[in-house]
């Protein structure tokens, strides 16, 4: 019998009712291994409907009820890091050392949120008018949401409800539907840590699912990552609904490399920016911009590395680079080296057609390297998100800032220059949420929030770290004035002396 992945639910695992289901896949060997339910509206209603009940109780609960619970769900993630990074190599795909660094990250915002005590201070101006004092506070918001993408199935997650259930609000998440497993094994482990039934929720489904919790009246605030025109759409149906929202969006990321860089440390660079995690991921490296004459050398370089990448297996301790989640989406990463020559690129690297042996039905796809790749191409302005490198070549250092600016997405962005004064301006012009000097995949520690410009994000506040705890908040102003108990109404005797 298929093994079906449930929904959580008010602490437990609950059968799916609609009688609806899509299968989960091993993309190694392209085999569905595992089947996932699919919630209808009335089960979308269901969690929140816990959720709300939860929050009565939570939200009012004190910090360190709040912060026991989740120094206890740390000890427990940390001890099943192997575990959980199993789950996401089995339905994600990617090889197991990438999947322990992500449970890694995830910890990161988990730690964060043991520490929230600090983060949820408040201010406090004393005697701002004759016994007139000012408090600020910050309160939760109540129900929040989560949908999260099929690349960290762990990760992304851990960037939201961590901080969002040690602000006081209780979560419901809706991960993908692809790599559903992890998201349901971090439930149990929260529920064993003792968090309170209906704190926190897993519901799983198709955009059936995704509309319900983008109206239902009783959500306060969404987070989301994924694609830019999905970002989008989250941004619109829920603020049109009343709700806070923070969608991160797509990404083109860009590095620069000034004539000066040390370029085998460029080329390491841009090889396991681009190649890791088989080019699955947002802050992926996919547009390398030589400066002057230092192209051929770095592509040369490039090439020689990219070309040692052993792909296989994730369970395969030899494999540094796994397959893609989906025969569909390996298809479509395929059709942009296909189409690359035709739109004037030089392909120094074709990766389609790759397969390991023994595993032919797995959803492979080798490396592909694309020089003078035009602005004008397939390859340069999608989102490809798979391991293609596109390389371009500029004449100056403005000429390449005015080529990335000139993207519609600003997610994360690097330079590899010797230069200070270089970087200096580089980080200060270009228009990125996130910048790299020598650090190709420039994503911020927990305590530094994480988001892009432009096209990869849609709301104020990106997640994670003090934005996050703002997000998942609400600024409250208290003003107050009390009467000096001196002059306490006659008959009434605290022990002052009176003022006449």
């Amino acid at each position: 019998m298929t093994k079906t992945v449930h929904h959580w639910i008010g602490g437990k695992a609950v059968e799916g009712a609609s009688g609806t289901h899509g299968p989960v896949t091993d993309p190694a060997t392209g085999r569905a291994t595992t089947r996932v339910a699919f919630a209808d509206v009335d089960e979308v209603d269901a969690a929140v409907a816990a959720a709300r009940e939860a929050f009565a109780t939570w939200g009012t609960s004190s910090l360190a009820q709040r912060t026991a619970i989740l120094f206890r769900f740390r000890a427990l993630l940390d001890a099943h890091r192997d575990e959980i990074a199993r789950l996401i190599t089995a339905e994600h795909g990617k090889v197991h050392e990438d999947a322990l660094g992500e449970v890694a990250r995830g910890l990161e915002i988990v730690d964060l949120a043991c520490g929230i005590a600090v983060q949820l201070k408040g201010e406090l101006s004393t005697q701002v008018a004759s016994r007139v004092d000012v408090a600020a506070i910050r309160q939760p918001l109540g129900v929040v949401v989560g949908i999260t993408p099929f690349n960290f199935p762990a990760m992304v997650p851990l960037w939201m409800f961590p901080l969002a259930v040690a602000c006081g609000n209780t979560f419901v998440l809706k991960p993908s539907e692809k790599d559903p497993s992890a998201a349901v094994r971090l439930g149990e482990l929260f529920a064993e840590a003792g968090l309170p039934d209906g704190v926190f929720n897993v519901v799983h489904g198709d955009k059936v699912a995704v509309d319900r919790l983008l109206e239902h009246p009783d959500v306060a605030a969404v987070s989301f990552v994924g694609s830019t025109p999905i970002a989008r759409y989250i941004h619109r149906t829920a603020t049109a609904h009343g709700k806070r929202v923070q969608a991160l969006g797509g990404a083109k990321n860009h590095m620069l490399v000034l004539p000066d860089a040390d370029l085998d440390a460029a080329a390491d660079a841009a090889v396991s920016a681009a190649y890791g995690s088989a080019g699955e991921r947002c802050m992926a490296i996919s547009a390398v911009v030589a400066v002057g004459a230092v192209g051929d050398a770095l592509v040369a370089k490039i090439k020689e590395r990219a070309e040692k990448i052993t792909i296989g297996p994730g369970d395969d301790p030899a494999s540094e680079m796994g397959p893609l989640i989906t025969a569909a989406h390996r298809d479509k990463v395929a059709s942009y080296v296909a189409g690359a020559a035709a739109q004037g690129a030089e392909v120094v690297l074709d990766g389609t057609g790759f397969t390991v042996e023994g595993y032919e039905d797995g959803h492979w796809i080798g490396i592909s390297l694309l020089d003078r790749v035009s602005v004008d191409s397939d390859a340069y302005r999608d989102e490809i998100f798979g391991p293609v490198l596109c390389v371009l070549r500029v004449d100056s250092y403005d000429e390449g800032l005015a080529l990335i600016n000139a993207s519609p997405y600003g997610n994360g962005t690097a330079v590899f220059t010797r230069d200070g004064g270089a970087a200096r301006r580089f980080q200060l012009e270009v228009e990125a949420g996130m910048v790299g000097v020598n650090v190709p995949i420039p994503v911020p520690v927990g305590y530094h929030s994480f988001g892009g410009w432009k096209d990869s994000l849609f709301g104020d506040h990106h997640v994670y770290g003090n934005d996050g705890t703002h997000f998942y908040t609400r600024g409250k102003v208290v003003t107050t004035r009390w009467p000096d108990p001196a002059d306490a109404p006659a008959g009434v005797d605290l022990g002052f002396p009176r003022n006449h």
